[in-house]
């Protein structure tokens, strides 16, 4: 197999996890495996360089500094493989065969870092590069970086580039948990998990796996993340399955709108479930659900309708903080999908702004980490698909 395993900073934390991280290296190389090797900085040195920085500096100088955490890494990581017998070479930004490389917009250039990224692969049958994660390259020779988490984006993208099987994100977790084992009794880990969950989990506080490093894995390639101290880089921890594409669809089916007014929803604690609740009993799937001020929305199938109206206007008699339920329908849904949106400041605008130029009533907006739902009549489905398609 030819692996792409990236250490985080608790993994290279002290002498003797770099020691067990080089371990695991020379284990798989001696096993036939070729193995490239990501390193972030050491413990939290990255945070203690920047909370030193208390002076003025400019960007260059700026990264020129932070960069040193992960320039030590792979000169330790590099001679712990040495004394192992494992030949490996390290490879920082300014070094001859340096991969990754950015534009002048400070974004990555796909071609020259997948050329270069191809070239280090082809000698991986000989020696073990070590890369600094984090870092990049601009087209003045200069030092910049990938932002938070640009490790594990380092890592994935040279996944990707150089046509590895797999790669394994080594953490201070077991993989991805069930809950926060600090927080909750009981957490597990989850053998199996999909890019969509993970970058959903990601941008509202996981911290396992970059959510722009997920950008760059493709059905293809594999990713799994496991705990330093397992010892083993081709086995355990949580894989996750899939590809996250950009996307924009029509459901197919129309929809109906169900909304339930009352008197301060918002302060009536349980209301929610108990309607949901009813649905569910009653197994009406429900597609969205959207809630205002003294309001709350299902979007269910329109075929549903009618059923489910009765099924809501039973919980409206039953509770004094209801008034009423309606239905509108049929409505029409276009659902916007991205890893990049999260990144994109006033992306919402942008989709819905072709909308209102086109005189297009918008009934619905609802958003998630990584979505953008757009509810509208269903007559005017088709141009609505047609206008964000546009977009992307």
């Amino acid at each position: 197999m030819r692996v792409v395993a990236k250490f985080g900073g608790t993994s290279l934390g002290s002498g003797d996890r770099i020691d067990r991280a080089a371990d695991s290296v020379a284990a798989a190389v001696e096993d036939g495996h070729e193995i490239a090797v990501v390193a972030s900085a050491m413990g939290s040195t990255t945070d203690d360089l920047l909370d030193d920085i208390t002076f003025e500096t400019d960007e260059a100088d700026r990264a020129q500094i932070v960069s040193m955490g992960e320039r030590t890494s792979v000169r330790m990581l590099k001679a712990a493989l040495a004394s192992r017998g494992i030949d490996s070479r390290f490879l920082e930004p300014g070094k001859d065969g340096w991969p990754v490389i950015t534009d002048e917009y400070g974004e990555v250039d796909v071609e020259e870092t997948q050329k270069r990224a191809i070239e280090i692969a082809e000698t991986m049958d000989e020696e073990v590069p070590v890369l600094t994660g984090f870092l990049a390259e601009g087209p003045d020779g200069s030092i910049t970086t990938l932002g938070r988490g640009g490790s594990d984006t380092t890592a994935v993208m040279m996944g990707k580039y150089m046509e590895a099987d797999e790669v394994v994100i080594v953490t201070d977790v077991e993989g991805v948990m069930t809950g926060d084992p600090r927080v909750v009794e009981g957490a597990r880990n989850v053998g199996e998990i999909s890019v969509d969950e993970l970058r959903n989990l990601s941008f509202r506080g996981a911290e396992v796996v970059a959510p722009s490093a997920l950008s760059y894995k493709d059905g293809r390639l594999n990713v799994r993340v496991v705990h330093y101290q397992h010892g083993d880089l081709l086995s355990g921890g949580t894989s996750i399955e899939g590809e996250f594409k950009n996307l924009v669809d029509l459901r197919e089916r129309p929809l109906a709108c169900l909304t339930v007014a009352g008197r301060a929803i918002r302060n009536q604690p349980g209301v929610f479930y108990d309607l949901s609740k009813a649905l569910s009993e009653s197994d009406v799937n429900v597609d969205a659900v959207a809630s205002g001020m003294d309001t709350i929305t299902f979007y269910i199938d329109d075929e549903e309708a009618e059923r489910a109206e009765n099924i809501l206007h039973r919980e409206v008699i039953a509770h004094d903080a209801l008034s009423s339920v309606t239905v509108d329908s049929p409505i029409a849904v276009v659902r916007v999908t991205g890893g990049e949106l999260p990144n994109q400041p006033g992306i919402v605008n942008e989709i819905i702004s072709p909308l209102a130029e086109e005189r297009i009533h918008l009934l619905d907006v609802v958003t998630s980490a990584t979505s953008v739902a757009l509810f509208v009549e269903w007559d005017d489905r088709e141009k609505t698909l047609e206008l964000t398609q546009d977009l992307f």
